[in-house]
């Protein structure tokens, strides 16, 4: 397993539209090849910014790694990108890439 995220710090008048660019998005990640699941989360207000994260598991990195080199990923990033009259953010994304390495499931059993 692979968990790609990235931290957004939002402005906090703009986190509405940050919200809806990620709910109306037309994601192509179900269609792609080791592709497990996606979440936006929303964090804390700080330092005049609101933290979000975007987690996206993966069956493994280069099952990710193929995504980013993927022409849906640059299409899917420059739709992000298009449309923005004023910024929702201060800079850009962090990213972060981890690999599974031990899990304890509902049941108790390890994986």
């Amino acid at each position: 397993m692979f968990l790609a995220t990235n931290r957004f710090k939002v402005l906090p008048n703009r986190t509405d539209a940050f919200e809806k660019m990620w709910e109306n998005r037309n994601s192509d990640l179900p269609k792609l090849e080791g592709f497990v699941e996606f979440r936006l989360m929303r964090g804390p207000e700080c330092d005049g910014y609101v933290l979000y994260l975007s987690h996206t598991f993966w069956e493994n990195e280069d099952n990710f790694k193929t995504w980013t080199q993927s022409k849906e990923f640059g299409a899917s990033h420059a739709k992000k990108r298009a449309g923005q009259s004023e910024p929702m953010m201060m800079g850009g994304p962090q990213f972060e890439g981890f690999q599974h390495c031990s899990g304890v499931k509902q049941d108790g059993s390890k994986f």
